[in-house]
C-alpha cells in the first residue's frame, strides 16, 4: 500500500472544494491578512466562487496550486486551519514560490510546518522541483523561524519593498534548494 504524501500526523492538504468558498471569502476579506497577501481591495463571493471552480485546473496548465490545510481531530472530524500555495510554477526551471497562511488560533501549534513540509515532500518528490522560494516581510517573524527551521536559506532583501500604512520595510527572499 502507498503511503498518501498529502496527510500528516496532524494535517491533510487537500484541493480546493466548492463548500470552501465561504470560508475563503471571509479568509481573504480579513484586512488583517492583506499585507501578508498584497491585497488592497476586498474580494466579491463571486470572485471567490470562480477561483475555487476554476482551481481544477492542473497545475502545469494554471501555474499555480492553492491546497486546503486541514487539521485532522480525532474526536471532531475535519478543521480547516489555512492555506498553502505553489504560485509561479516552472516547470522549465523546476522551481516555484511558496507561501501559507495559518488562522491566527493555530499558529506556533506545528501545523505550518507540518504542513510545510508535507508540500516540500509533494513539491521535489511529485512536481520534481528543483527549488522553492518564498518572500517574507522583516518584521513577520513567525514565518522567518517556520521557513528558517525548514532550511530555507535568506538569498536577498529587497529594501524598503513594503509599505505598511506608517514605514516601509524589507522584504527578504529565501530558497530552499532540493539536493537529493
Amino acid at each position: 500500500m502507498t503511503e498518501n504524501i498529502l496527510i500528516g500526523s496532524n494535517i491533510r492538504l487537500r484541493a480546493l472544494e466548492p463548500g470552501d468558498a465561504d470560508l475563503l471569502y471571509s479568509w481573504e476579506n480579513d484586512t488583517n491578512v492583506w499585507k501578508v497577501s498584497n491585497t488592497l481591495t476586498p474580494f466579491s463571493r463571486f470572485q471567490i466562487e470562480e477561483y475555487v471552480l476554476n482551481s481544477q485546473y492542473d497545475i502545469l496548465t494554471s501555474r499555480q496550486l492553492r491546497l486546503m490545510v486541514d487539521l485532522l481531530e480525532p474526536n471532531s472530524g475535519i478543521k480547516s486551519v489555512g492555506t498553502i500555495d505553489l504560485f509561479d510554477f516552472d516547470p522549465f526551471h523546476h522551481r516555484a514560490g511558496v507561501g501559507i497562511w495559518i488562522r491566527e488560533p493555530f499558529q506556533n501549534r506545528g501545523f505550518g510546518m507540518e504542513a510545510m513540509q508535507l508540500l516540500i515532500r509533494y513539491a521535489f518528490d511529485t512536481l520534481q522541483l528543483h527549488q522553492l522560494y518564498c518572500n517574507i516581510s522583516a518584521d513577520n517573524l513567525l514565518s522567518v523561524k517556520l521557513f528558517e527551521k525548514l532550511g530555507f536559506l535568506r538569498c536577498g532583501i529587497k529594501k524598503d519593498w513594503i509599505y505598511d500604512g506608517q514605514k516601509w520595510l524589507d522584504e527578504w527572499m529565501y530558497q530552499l534548494i532540493y539536493h537529493g
